[in-house]
């Protein structure tokens, strides 16, 4: 469950700290006093879009934190599969820190990609926004929404279909693609033996090019080379009197005769013999060096034009050899196909066909499984709705048939009917605002007993309901808190009379600039609320009774 929430320099808010409880938490106050930021600032938290203009004017960056504590084997599992540092008693650390440009998210202390975040989120928390229940207007949601339902049974077998989906789309755009008529299959198996020949007529061999290059390098250079090896050579030979050889040979002649009078000497001597030994094996090996330079003018033209011929190739089938030799390798099979049109054509349009037949059999199989669902989430919606005051409700989930994909071949759409006698249409044709609200009030409670998603919360999920409606709607939060940790604004007091915590959210002006400010209710500041929300503006005896008798009858209520 999400533990606390820590606001700081978020719009209105300078800075706040929530500390949730278990069950129905209600945050109420004026229109315009922040409630929706604090909803905002979780999904902030989470990882939805963020913009500059949220930073608190003055402020340099603003700070959302979220705490939940779960013990789920699930969250510990996805926390492994990112790798995430978890803590032992279960804490997990939602921050995100919001810079003009950029912002960084982290769990635990440990920076994530948004990506990361929104698979964690995804088991701790379900949040439905002020205009959600719109969504039920498009069959797209009503898809969602059954197969949520159906859960871990539909999955695997989703999977399966969207693969096979995959499959045969790619077998068929590879029949379009290849497609040809005799004398455009001719025109291509010409200019593939073509390719062919060309690239085999060269006989090229891996790591050729390299070498060529090398040898054509020190060609074309060969003068520079033989000018400076010959100048080394000399600088470093015995020919020349001022040669480094001709110079050490006389300087170990003059050591070796001072020796002969100072045995200190002799090693000194020992050394120079030592370089006179090492620089005449260096001027033999230049000498050989010179003679293995010498080369044909012949070979230097082959090696240009074999150079040219390797360089041509690669420009047209490859930026090296070995993708040359890859190519080859590929016109190959192209010619064996080609020589073999219609075997081929034929081959492929069979394992086209056959990829359908078992896409067709897994649609089948999804289509099963969602009819099983469409029924029993059909009864539990029935009884949800009715639970939330639609006295002579009828619902109903068709499922029609379209061209199978990924997503099986299924055409999903919600029904309903509210007033005796009156056919089942659907909902964008019958529900108003209030009515949508319920019922995916209704949808998110029978949800919310399939999923181990433990906190749920409702922005203002109240909309277009009031009296006896409210108290339903009220009701069904308050057992929905039984088993869950729910979060919801709302401005009924039928809703706010069933808290288990009371939070109020107040704004506040000093003439210079406005803050948002939060505060938990003990009793009686929760009743001094409800007797606001019941429209006193001062609170007396007769507007703190009214309340407490709400207060008292929501109390009864829960108790049952």
């Amino acid at each position: 469950m999400l533990l606390n929430l820590y606001v700081k320099n978020l719009a209105l808010i300078e800075e706040a700290e929530i500390g949730f409880g278990s069950g129905l938490n209600i945050l109420t106050g004026e229109t315009g006093a922040g409630k929706s930021i604090l909803i905002g600032s979780i999904n902030l938290a989470l990882g939805a879009k963020a913009d500059k203009e949220l930073i608190r004017t003055g402020a340099d960056s603003a700070l959302v934190e979220l705490v939940f504590q779960t013990r789920e084997a699930a969250i510990a599992g996805k926390l492994a599969e990112l790798e995430l540092p978890a803590e032992e008693d279960g804490t997990v650390i939602i921050s995100r820190r919001i810079h003009p440009g950029r912002s960084v998210s982290k769990v635990n202390g440990e920076t994530v990609t948004a990506r990361q975040l929104k698979e964690l989120a995804e088991l701790l928390i379900d949040i439905h926004g002020q205009h959600e229940h719109q969504s039920l207007l498009h069959k797209k949601k009503h898809f969602e929404i059954l197969d949520a339902y159906a859960g871990e049974t539909l999955s695997p077998i989703l999977a399966k279909a969207a693969l096979l989906y995959g499959k045969s789309r790619e077998l068929r755009e590879r029949i379009e693609a290849e497609g040809l008529d005799e004398s455009a299959r001719r025109r291509e198996q010409e200019l593939t033996e073509f390719e062919l020949q060309e690239i085999e007529a060269a006989q090229l061999t891996e790591g050729e090019d390299e070498e060529l290059e090398s040898s054509y390098r020190i060609m074309r250079n060969s003068r520079k080379i033989g000018e400076a090896v010959s100048a080394g050579y000399r600088c470093t030979g015995y020919g020349e009197p001022d040669g480094a050889g001709s110079m050490i040979g006389r300087a170990l002649r003059e050591v070796k005769s001072a020796a002969a009078y100072d045995s200190r000497l002799e090693e000194l001597e020992a050394q120079l013999a030592d370089i006179d030994s090492l620089l005449n094996d260096f001027n033999r090996d230049m000498a050989e060096y010179m003679s293995a330079m010498e080369f044909d003018e012949r070979d230097y033209v082959h090696t240009e034009e074999r150079l040219n011929q390797i360089n041509h190739l690669k420009g047209k089938y490859g930026k090296t050899i070995g993708d040359v030799l890859a190519y080859a390798q590929k016109q190959r099979e192209k010619i064996e196909k080609l020589a073999d049109y219609d075997v081929y054509m034929e081959g492929l349009r069979a394992e086209y066909a056959a990829a359908c037949q078992e896409l067709l059999k897994v649609c089948g199989k999804i289509t099963a499984i969602r009819k099983k669902a469409a029924a029993e989430l059909g009864k539990l919606l029935v009884a949800a709705l009715e639970e939330l005051n639609f006295l002579t409700v009828k619902f109903d989930i068709t499922i029609g048939e379209k061209e199978a994909s990924a997503n099986g071949c299924d055409d999903v759409e919600f029904l309903i009917s509210t007033n005796p006698g009156e056919a089942l249409r659907p909902l964008g044709q019958v529900a108003s605002g209030g009515e949508l609200s319920r019922i995916m009030l209704a949808i998110k409670t029978v949800l919310a007993g399939r999923d181990e998603i433990n906190t749920l919360i409702f922005d203002e999920i109240d909309a277009g309901i009031s009296g006896k409606t409210a108290w339903k709607v009220s009701e069904k939060l308050g057992r929905l808190g039984g088993s869950h940790q729910v979060i919801c604004i709302t401005h009924l007091p039928q809703i706010a009379a069933m808290a288990d915590t009371h939070f109020v959210i107040e704004k506040d002006t000093n003439g210079s600039s406005t803050a948002t400010a939060i505060r938990e209710l003990d009793e009686k500041g929760s009743l001094g609320e409800l007797a606001r929300l019941l429209g006193s503006d001062v609170l007396t005896e007769a507007a703190l009774r009214n309340a407490g008798e709400m207060r008292q009858l929501a109390m009864r209520q829960k108790g049952k």
